[in-house]
Order: C-alpha cells, then structure tokens, then sequence
C-alpha cells in the first residue's frame, strides 16, 4: 500500500511495526476481542501516540487504519474509527513517565492473570522467566482502569520495571522498541505457562517443584540484562524475521500485506 502523503517515512515505518506487533500479539491467541491496546510514540512528534481504533480486532489493524492521539487519549487527525480513551489512562501515564517506554503493551492473557493473581507473581521455575527475576512490578487492583487518579500509583508502582502485573487483571511490558516490548510478553507468557503447567502437576502428585538458588538466578537474570558483546535489547534479532514472516504468511495484493 502506498504511504499516504501526509505521513512520514518515519511515522510509517511506526505505523507498521506497531500494526505488525497487534497482528502477532493475536496469533499468539492474547488478545481480548476489540479490548487491550498495544500504543507506540509517533517519531519527531513529542506527546503524540498511535492507537488503535476502537472496534477492530488485532488481526484487522493496519498501518493506515491506527490512529494518533495525544495524552489525553484524544484523536489528532481526521480518521472514521474512534478510540477508547479510558484505555490511555494506563499508556498515557506511562509514556510520560517513562522516557524508555516507546511501545506500551497490555494484555489480559489467561496465563499472565492467573500469575498476577499469586502472591509472588512470575516464579523462578524456568530459564524464560530469569529474565524477570526481581524485575516484575505489581500494581493493586482497583477495578477498571479508567480513573485518573490512578494513574500516579500506576507510574509509583512500575518504576524502572520492564513488565508490571496488574493484580487479578493482566500484564504490562514496556519496550525501547516495539519488538523488545513484544518479546518480553512472548517471554513472560511462556514462562507463565509453564509456572501453572508445573503448579497443577505437583498438586497432582508429580512431587516438589525445584527452584534455584537466588544467586543463580540473579546471575541469570544479569546475563539476559547486561550481556556484553551481543544483542542487549529483546527483539532486535526477532523483530526482522518475525516481520518477514508476517509477509509470507499474508496472501499479496490484499490491504494487510504492505499495510
């Protein structure tokens, strides 16, 4: 699809990547319907964001079809879809806030609920969850995120946190780029599952779970976040076959395939 002439060559490549991470986040089966929001700074443009239309499923987003708001959740350009601006109560906060946070990404998986639900959230049980050792916020329920005076004890709770369990409600993860946010879900939600996978297999019977020591985990932890020599951000090694497999995967001359 031909960019149209009033965005950017920067602002379209935005467009892109975020649309590609809402069309991944649904094959992985974790989206919510039309609910959830994955949103991404526009390029050279300060407190301006890319959302998306309010209605559409993950699998339809397209380039062309997110829209751009401001912090308050209110649209910038003339477009047909609307947006949920109560659902900007929770990026909008966090983008301010976070300097690092490019790409604000939310999602009520069953698996990362169910370990928001537990007292010590995501457990060191397997090598996908190290990257998170002592590294995962937790905010309180509150119901539903839609009053702003929530939004200081969202940005009190996540701090500096590369992901932030919403009690009883689902996940956040903050990414430099839209791949590192991405891949930190994918990441966070295998080691969820196979948390609850060993949980429900040790209630059955199958004996003890093993853990390892805190120092072994720490150390793991500080491989996965401040290797040398090699890729320090999740998904820049991913990001570009994951974009190109999108594109095979999606028939040419339809919208979806350059959009």
């Amino acid at each position: 699809m031909t960019r149209p002439s009033h965005i950017d060559d920067a602002e379209w490549q935005a467009r892109v990547d975020l649309a590609a991470c809402y069309r991944l986040v649904a094959r992985l089966g974790l989206d919510d319907m039309v609910y959830n929001h994955i949103s991404m700074r526009v390029p050279g443009r300060p407190g301006e964001f890319l959302l998306n239309p309010y209605g559409l499923l993950f699998e339809e987003i397209t380039a062309s079809s997110l829209v751009r708001i401001d912090l308050q959740g209110r649209k910038l350009e003339d477009t047909p879809y609307d947006v949920n601006a109560a659902a900007f109560v929770i990026h909008g906060a966090i983008h301010e806030s976070r300097h690092d946070a490019l790409c604000v990404l939310h999602t009520h998986s069953d698996a990362s609920v169910a370990v928001s639900a537990q007292a010590e959230g995501l457990l060191p049980l397997s090598q996908f969850a190290m990257r998170f050792y002592q590294r995962q916020a937790f905010h309180g329920y509150e119901g539903v995120a839609i009053d702003l005076d929530e939004q200081t004890r969202l940005v009190r709770d996540f701090a500096q946190h590369p992901v932030m369990l919403l009690r009883n409600h689902g996940l956040l993860t903050v990414g430099r780029t839209v791949g590192e946010a991405f891949m930190l879900l994918y990441y966070f939600e295998r080691a969820a599952r196979i948390q609850l996978q060993m949980q429900a297999a040790a209630a059955g019977g199958a004996g003890p779970i093993v853990a390892p020591p805190h120092a072994v985990c720490e150390h793991a932890a500080r491989q996965f976040w401040e290797q040398h020599g090699d890729i320090l951000v999740a998904g820049e090694r991913e990001w570009p076959g994951l974009m190109r497999k999108l594109r095979r995967d999606t028939p040419p001359g339809t919208p979806a395939h350059d959009d």
